[in-house]
């Protein structure tokens, strides 16, 4: 809970692929416990998403992406990057490679069912996975395996 996280990392972004740097919170179920992408990636584009509960008991999400074409296509996925969260009692801020994706107050994120939880106000715990297929990374049909995400590091800084 609060502090700055980063991996640093390569990313396949071949088609079907979904590799995701995330959080969830210990306390509750999903999507009432808190998501946070760090960094997500399928389809074209990274991103940065916030999700905690919305009134109608689905995740409200507080989303932003970038297109990896703008990024540099294949040739930027080919290199490593740095991933980074600053979370802090007052908001939560997603960089790569120190360009600001995303940036959401934490007055914003709290649960819309009356129980007036903020899931970004306790601990989470972190997430790496490289996902195929499924409804967001869609077809593999054309990737080249195996394939991987590369880290050099994951870094927790706490203040």
């Amino acid at each position: 809970q609060f502090g700055r996280f980063e991996m640093r990392g390569r990313i396949d972004i071949s088609s079907g692929l979904w590799p995701a740097f995330w959080t969830l919170g210990n306390s509750g179920q999903w999507p009432a416990n808190g998501e946070i992408d760090i960094m997500e990636y399928y389809k074209g584009k990274l991103l940065a998403n916030i999700a905690s509960l919305g009134a109608n008991k689905k995740a409200k999400w507080f989303s932003k992406t970038k297109s990896t074409d703008v990024l540099g296509g294949k040739k930027w996925a080919s290199k490593f990057h740095v991933w980074r969260m600053d979370w802090d009692n007052e908001a939560i801020s997603l960089y790569v490679d120190n360009i600001l994706l995303n940036k959401t107050n934490l007055n914003a994120l709290t649960n819309d069912d009356g129980t007036d939880i903020n899931p970004f106000r306790q601990k989470h715990y972190i997430l790496l996975d490289l996902a195929m297929g499924g409804l967001n990374g869609g077809d593999i049909g054309d990737t080249k395996f195996p394939t991987k995400m590369k880290i050099d590091y994951v870094r927790v800084y706490q203040k």
